[in-house]
């Protein structure tokens, strides 16, 4: 699950940098910011969303060390070391009680004030078309990148029959980076379907380790598909998983906002709610910032030599955000 959560990261990180179109080629010369989306999933303790780093942050969602990870786990992680991570500098969104709520996030990710008051204050929680294009109508001056998850509950053994043709729907929209999941003992990252069928990436493939090489480049014919995707039947997926979007610009917010409103909402049994206000019953929403520390604990181990002045791996400091 931790490499799962990788990929869906690392393609919100390239639709990012290089756009959704961008394909790779093997052997062929890539872009600088494509190398440097690499070096941030290098398995070394000093790269912002290494291995390392996320099973570390996971302490503090209180999974040790080689525990098993769910898919709610992974984006609170996910979350956690987005702070750290200023070249990217991503909103990180995960939704709670199978709710997005749209205030919360104009919030998180207008990086300027605004400069009246939060748009549409008098709409209801409850979103419909025609509320929803007055209440995005003021953009703010400058939107953060969101990458938004959206963590569900889709059955209690098995997923619901109900939910399939809504969670197929979820692949369709343009500002989706798949679902993470899996089956019993199995993590997956889901990236589109055909017919009743998944197409599925799967990380359990043992790797060589890969460095950054003496000009500066990575050796990157592991870090994509060696082998062709897999399927399975979608009612054999776990129930616990968490769906992924990227919207780069305030309209791509406003187009996925408009599309839920049509395609899921529009279920008897929806699969997630979309409101417009906070809930009054939650706490307040604080927009997360990056704690008041100039290290995550880790980025001063260059070298495994400099591992030597450790006897246990418990020396390391362990940052609960």
């Amino acid at each position: 699950m931790l490499r799962c959560g990788q990929m869906m990261l690392a393609q919100a990180l390239i639709c990012r940098h290089l756009g959704r179109d961008w394909n790779w080629e093997k052997q062929k010369e890539q872009p600088k910011e494509y190398q440097r989306i690499l070096q941030c999933f290098l398995d070394r303790k000093d790269c912002c969303y290494s291995i390392h780093q996320m099973a570390q942050m996971g302490v503090g969602e209180g999974k040790s060390i080689g525990e098993w990870f769910g898919p709610n786990t992974v984006a609170q992680v996910l979350k956690k070391l987005a702070l750290f991570d200023e070249w990217n500098s991503l909103a990180v969104y995960v939704s709670m009680d199978n709710t997005v709520v749209i205030e919360d996030i104009k919030k998180m990710c207008c990086v300027l004030p605004l400069s009246a008051d939060t748009a549409g204050e008098s709409t209801p929680d409850s979103l419909n078309a025609s509320n929803h294009s007055k209440a995005t109508s003021a953009c703010c001056p400058a939107w953060k990148p969101l990458l938004l998850i959206v963590p569900l509950r889709l059955g209690i053994n098995q997923i619901n029959p109900v939910y399939v043709d809504a969670f197929k729907e979820c692949f369709k929209m343009p500002q989706s980076l798949g679902a993470l999941g899996g089956k019993p003992n199995n993590a997956y990252y889901f990236i589109g379907f055909l017919g009743d069928e998944l197409i599925f990436l799967d990380p359990h493939t043992t790797q060589t380790f890969v460095d950054t090489e003496e000009n500066g480049t990575i050796d990157d014919q592991t870090f994509h598909c060696l082998h062709s995707p897999q399927r399975m039947n979608i009612l054999n997926l776990d129930p616990s998983v968490a769906l992924g979007f990227f919207c780069k610009e305030e309209k791509d917010f406003d187009n996925w906002c408009c599309l839920v409103q049509k395609e899921i909402l529009k279920e008897n049994l929806r699969m997630f709610e979309l409101v417009q206000k906070h809930p009054s019953h939650w706490p307040p929403f604080v927009p997360p910032a990056k704690p008041e520390v100039t290290t995550t604990g880790a980025e001063f181990i260059d070298s495994t030599e400099q591992l030597e002045e450790f006897d246990l791996e418990e020396e390391f400091e362990i940052l609960s955000v």
